[in-house]
């Protein structure tokens, strides 16, 4: 199996050089490395879930850093975050719970029953806040094997003892493991067929005689789409050429391919359109305040030897006269934007609150290592 860090670094690579397009590949590729990452973690005696927790934010800060602009690259790393909390508080809560139906004999009364089941749901809810805290002094003297923490006698019941309790915590710690892998796999088949989901709402969100914009090329839009069309709607789609890399033309082509009227513009014909335009489907949709914009290379719209024409040779700095600015996305600003599509469904901006709070931990808002003892 290839190292984790020649992984990391691989992938490093080519997020810096932009080698890697489209926020679904993105996606896919990110929980793909961070499922390397967890497998090929080794798992400390005790606090599995931090372990998991740190090595994820390790490889995710430098991810983030290396292309700040692609959203989804921090996005799949803090939903794998929660993956993690959310497994390690499953199985803790599903061990308490153990423990608690293991006490109760069954020659007691009702009433017993019930004061057992409101302590243990309140022993569940203090395992959830603590579930995650570093350990304390005393639990780690008991989670140490007796026979580490006394010296050997002849009796076997201490040896019995703590091999029991060390293969307890061996048990858990791989099914800590495999349940993250397993629900990263849901996760990656989720990114995978996501397009396909939220084309299947494209009949509720498209009706007839519409004129759609678009910008830029996206198979979700293109499967979008083609499945209003499928279901018999009658549309007109305008797409904005999205000058210098013209990546318009390529989702022009394959909507006539299918069958879908198509009016392909130039961009500074958008202003020309938008009046005639039902809905507005812009290729990534931030806001510049938070996050800048991602400027592309001068060399899309002028060769080497252009720009260097333009160079102020004569002062002898050699700054130039000519700045070439190419951003790679429009702004769309949020008063504009009415609903987003996701492959939960339709959903009001208003809304997107509780889809952050289902699918992300408030611990993981800001993906930063904690901070070492000696730091």
């Amino acid at each position: 199996m290839p190292d984790t860090q020649a992984l990391v670094n691989d992938f490093l690579n080519k997020l810096k050089k932009r080698k890697i397009e489209g926020s679904q590949a993105t996606a896919r590729q990110t929980a793909e490395l961070l499922r390397s990452v967890i497998s090929q973690q080794r798992m400390p005696y005790t606090n599995q879930a931090g372990a998991l927790i740190d090595a994820v934010k390790a490889v995710g800060e430098q991810l983030i850093a290396a292309n700040p602009v692609e959203l989804a690259v921090g996005n799949i790393v803090r939903r794998v975050l929660h993956i993690i909390r959310e497994e390690d508080l499953s199985l803790t809560t599903a061990a308490i719970g153990g423990l608690n139906l293991s006490a109760v004999s069954d020659d007691e009364n009702d009433d017993d029953r019930d004061g057992d089941s409101t302590l243990s749901a309140a022993a569940v809810a203090a395992a959830a806040r603590s579930t995650l805290r570093p350990p304390s002094l005393q639990t780690l003297l008991e989670d140490t094997p007796v026979s580490a923490a006394v010296p050997q006698t002849s009796s076997s019941g201490g040896d019995s003892e703590g091999k029991s309790k060390s293969a307890d915590k061996s048990s858990r710690s791989r099914k800590l493991k495999h349940d993250v892998i397993e629900a990263v796999n849901e996760l990656i088949q989720d990114i995978v067929t996501c397009h396909e989901q939220i084309a299947e709402q494209a009949v509720e969100h498209i009706h007839q005689n519409e004129v759609i914009l678009t910008l830029g090329s996206s198979r979700t839009v293109l499967e979008f789409l083609f499945a209003a069309k499928e279901k018999k709607r009658s549309f007109r789609v305008f797409v904005a050429e999205g000058a210098p890399r013209y990546q318009g033309h390529l989702l022009a082509k394959e909507l006539v391919a299918r069958g879908l009227q198509t009016t392909l513009i130039t961009d500074s014909a958008v202003f020309a359109m938008i009046s005639r335009v039902n809905m507005l489907c812009p290729l990534y949709p931030h806001n510049p305040e938070v996050l800048l914009n991602e400027l592309r290379s001068p060399s899309e719209l002028l060769d080497f030897g252009e720009f260097s024409d333009c160079m102020d040779f004569g002062s002898g700095s050699g700054s130039p006269l000519l700045h070439v600015v190419n951003p790679a996305f429009d702004y769309v600003p949020p008063k504009l934007v009415s609903l987003f599509i996701t492959d939960t469904g339709g959903h009001n901006p208003s809304y997107m609150y509780r889809l952050i709070a289902d699918y992300y931990s408030a611990d993981d808002l800001v993906v930063q290592r904690r901070a070492t003892a000696g730091n």
